[in-house]
């Protein structure tokens, strides 16, 4: 699973995410990309299973860009914890995603392969996606 090898700091604020994505809004690398219409956190955990549903389906033909990486650490206290005491310990990795992201991005398929993947992908994911096709292509 995705996590960062190192962090300046070891726990982070949550965060507020308003407005839609400026960066990373484009599809830059791939033919094809999964666009996120929802803003939330994404886990490590269901990045991983995205990954892994959309390289299934391809059979592992094409090439696969992960735009997204979960950088955020997500903190969580005990079970039957007192409040106070501090902070909870780290439990995994989140990434923030904002309406408008490119979470995926896939080239070198045909366009009813990649749809279909994306279609699987966005059903592992806890937000409601879009296929969405390189600016390029549709001209």
């Amino acid at each position: 699973m995705l996590s960062p090898k190192r962090v300046k700091f070891r726990k982070v604020q949550r965060g507020s995410m308003p407005g839609n994505a400026t960066r990373g809004n484009t599809v830059a690398f791939g033919e094809y990309g999964l666009v996120s219409l929802d803003r939330m956190w994404i886990t490590n955990r269901q990045l991983e299973a995205a990954r892994i549903a959309l390289n299934r389906h391809v059979k592992r033909g094409g090439k696969l860009w992960i735009r997204i990486f979960p950088d955020k650490p997500y903190t969580k206290k005990p079970a039957e914890t007192r409040m106070g005491k501090g902070k909870g310990a780290p439990e995994f990795w989140v990434a923030v995603v904002k309406p408008g992201t490119v979470l995926f991005e896939i080239g070198g398929v045909e366009r009813s392969l990649a749809e279909e993947a994306m279609r699987l992908a966005g059903s592992k994911l806890p937000i409601k996606t879009k296929f969405a096709v390189r600016a390029e292509l549709e001209l």
